[in-house]
């Protein structure tokens, strides 16, 4: 073989579409994935800080302390149900010693919100099969209501 057609041989092109199409098939396919995660992550944080939210709200508006937690888990309920997010676990922390201040004095209520949202159903090597995601909301005690 002379040299000008083994450069011409080496010079062909046969074969290298299926051969960058099986490296890089994987490899977007791994991106694609990594942007639902993300994606994913991304709103449920957003639904946690909401439910963090309307469950402070909701503590804030009941008339005593023992009402506000139950308020505050169906209000937790409700927000992460409506925005479509599925918990593992979910645990709600609500500071209710606001109720304890006198009359004319500032209260609040706080509300801290844990959800461990699943990630193992988008089939991702090297994703964790969950996160645990946190919020945390401060409302005011509704001062012209009575205290019991």
């Amino acid at each position: 073989m002379t040299r000008t057609r083994l450069l011409q041989w080496l010079r062909q092109d046969r074969g290298n579409a299926s051969l960058e199409t099986a490296v890089l098939a994987p490899v977007l396919i791994a991106v694609l994935g990594l942007m639902v995660a993300f994606g994913r992550i991304t709103d449920a944080e957003g639904a946690v800080d909401a439910a963090a939210h309307a469950a402070a709200r909701a503590a804030s508006l009941e008339r005593d302390a023992g009402t506000a937690q139950s308020a505050a888990q169906d209000a937790v309920t409700r927000s992460l149900d409506g925005d479509g997010v599925t918990c593992q676990t979910s645990n709600v922390a609500l500071d209710t010693s606001g109720y304890a201040t006198g009359v004319g004095e500032a209260a609040t209520v706080t509300a801290a919100i844990s959800c461990t949202a699943t990630l193992s159903d988008i089939g991702v090597p090297g994703l964790p099969g969950a996160k645990t995601l946190t919020a945390e909301w401060t409302s005011p005690i509704d001062t012209y209501r009575a205290r019991q």
